[in-house]
């Protein structure tokens, strides 16, 4: 029954540590990042495989989460995937580093690591290791000697950068 418990515990929060040497943005404003975000770029999974014209929108929840409701276009199905999911600070609300939900008790690691603080206009974001990486913006284009200091960060880090793919938006 221990060995059940133990492993039932790691599946549920073992996915929501930080790679080590990342540092989550401090101080994070929720309320300035809440709204629409384009997907620059990305590291490729299944779940966004194939998509184009990416948005992650984020908004307040009643019960003091987020909201997040990522869309994408499939050329392949000619058709808007959508999934809506939640996320909730991991450990103070004026740091970027969040654990979000799209299927039930799962949890990942949401960690804003860089940020145009002035504006928010740009985020870096990783998940629980380094396979998962995000590069995002406000607008559908992004300033490429901005994009390419935040490909050279995560590369510094330890991202394959090689492998990012430019999402399109037109």
């Amino acid at each position: 029954m221990k060995k059940i418990f133990l492993l039932l515990t790691l599946l549920l929060t073992g996915c929501t540590g930080i790679p080590a040497n990342i540092e989550p943005v401090t101080p994070f404003d929720v309320e300035k990042y809440l709204g629409t975000w384009y997907e620059i770029a990305r590291l490729d999974h299944s779940f966004e495989r194939g998509l184009t014209r990416v948005t992650a929108t984020y908004s307040r929840r009643d019960d003091g989460g987020v909201r997040v409701l990522n869309r994408g276009y499939s050329a392949q199905d000619k058709a808007w995937k959508e999934a809506e999911g939640k996320a909730y600070f991991v450990r103070a609300p004026d740091q970027g580093y969040l654990k979000v939900s799209f299927f039930g008790p799962f949890y990942g690691s949401y960690i804003v690591m860089e940020l145009d603080q002035a504006h928010y206009q740009y985020a870096l974001v990783c998940g629980p290791d380094r396979s998962y990486l995000w590069i995002l913006a406000r607008t559908p284009h992004l300033q490429e000697d901005i994009r390419a200091a935040l490909v050279a960060k995560a590369a510094a880090l330890g991202f394959d950068t090689g492998k990012l793919l430019s999402i399109p938006h037109d």
